[in-house]
């Protein structure tokens, strides 16, 4: 996703279906929402001299002041596939989230226009049944590049309002987002577009090695002199030599020699209850001769600010330094496999479709060895062997 001159709702929609995202499949789900009837129709256009699709989103008359509640029954009881819907519910709690801090108050008191707006409801509707089109929201990587907020001023239901906005860029922050500068005097991106950025994103930065399969461009309504007013999608394939997904982990180091010893394994077990990708220590020998240990944490951007407030909270560090790191993982799946009458669950790593790894959860192993009377040793090895054989993805 290429936010370099920003991004709002009907820009990302109109480029998910730029990029081939089924515009039938798109108005039948909106079609489905009980708020009166919501279409999307588009049109070509150029915006300094680069053609691009608009996507005008149509939607009744409305003045009904919602909150966050009255969007979620909405759209529970549309018959939306699963993976958009939980898509748009997440978009939709994130604004919440981030309108509720601004303003200083629960989120259940919070009724406000960007969440409840019927255009805000279309948009965000639409760009989830437009990715899921795309196939886009499975275990896809989803790399966002630097967003562009733009600046000045905007006249926003609370009055004028310095850009970024503030819930754009409490928005941007809970997600680690980078932001661009950019020339343009004028709002550039939205609150729904930074909420579906921040929620989209399973990274930031340039554009990940890949294949390209298709390339969209969408439009927004403004048409200013200095820049053109668009969103690009990219999406592509990840290479077949590879057989590897990329992405990027922010690495949070401490080093720490005045804990007890005896809290590390509660401090592991808390940050990676709190979203960590992983956390180890390593010993490390500090001024005078001390014993101490490097905490090092790897974390998806968006969980950086949760797994920091864990460290402060559970060690006695006064600081910690973040780095970004590039993680290349294998695709993974996990297999039910019968053994001594019960079945015990295996992890796989497939490097492209041939299984490299495969792990069996001891505990099931060892449950099933004791109930049929034999060594674990040989469960674990049946197991493995017989997970070896199946189809990957085949029981998930």
């Amino acid at each position: 996703m290429d936010a370099g001159n920003g991004a709002a709702g009907d820009m990302l929609l109109a480029a998910l279906l730029d990029a081939g995202a089924d515009l039938e499949a798109v108005r039948s789900g909106l079609a489905g929402l009980a708020v009166g009837p919501l279409d999307v129709g588009v049109d070509q256009v150029r915006r300094h001299g680069l053609r691009a699709l608009h996507a005008d989103v149509r939607v009744p008359a409305d003045h009904v002041s919602r909150n966050l509640a009255d969007v979620v029954s909405i759209l529970s009881a549309a018959a939306l596939p699963p993976p958009a819907l939980d898509f748009a519910l997440a978009v939709f709690e994130r604004l919440a989230r981030a309108e509720a801090r601004v303003h200083g108050v629960d989120v259940p008191e919070i009724h406000f226009h960007e969440v409840g707006a019927l255009d805000a409801i279309a948009d965000v509707t639409g760009c989830a049944l437009a990715l899921h089109a795309l196939d886009l929201l499975g275990p896809a990587i989803r790399v966002v590049s630097p967003v562009a907020a733009g600046s000045g001023v905007v006249r926003a239901a609370h009055g004028p309002l310095p850009v970024p906005v503030p819930a754009v860029l409490e928005l941007l922050t809970e997600a680690g987002a980078p932001l661009r500068s950019h020339p343009a005097s004028m709002e550039l991106c939205t609150p729904t577009g930074a909420a579906l950025l921040a929620t989209l994103a399973t990274g930031w930065g340039p554009v990940p090695d890949c294949v390209p399969a298709s390339v969209g461009t969408g439009a927004g309504t403004a048409d200013p002199q200095g820049h053109p007013n668009v969103l690009r999608v990219v999406v592509g394939e990840s290479s077949a030599a590879a057989g590897w997904e990329s992405g990027e982990l922010r690495r949070v180091d401490s080093t720490i020699d005045d804990l007890d010893p005896r809290l590390w394994p509660e401090v592991l077990e808390a940050l990676r209850s709190a979203g960590a990708a992983d956390a180890w220590c390593s010993p490390a020998l500090m001024r005078k001769g001390r014993p101490g240990q490097v905490l090092s944490v790897l974390v998806d951007p968006e969980r950086l600010d949760t797994v920091c407030r864990v460290v402060f909270e559970q060690t006695t560090t006064l600081g910690v330094r973040i780095s970004t790191v590039e993680r290349r993982s294998l695709r993974r799946d996990r297999v039910e496999v019968p053994a001594g009458g019960a079945t015990v669950g295996v992890k796989r790593g497939l490097l492209g479709d041939r299984v490299v790894t495969v792990q069996p959860e001891y505990d099931e192993a060892l449950a099933a060895a004791r109930a049929a009377g034999r060594p674990v040793h040989e469960v674990l090895a049946e197991v493995r062997a017989a997970a070896g054989g199946h189809t990957p993805g085949a029981t998930t």
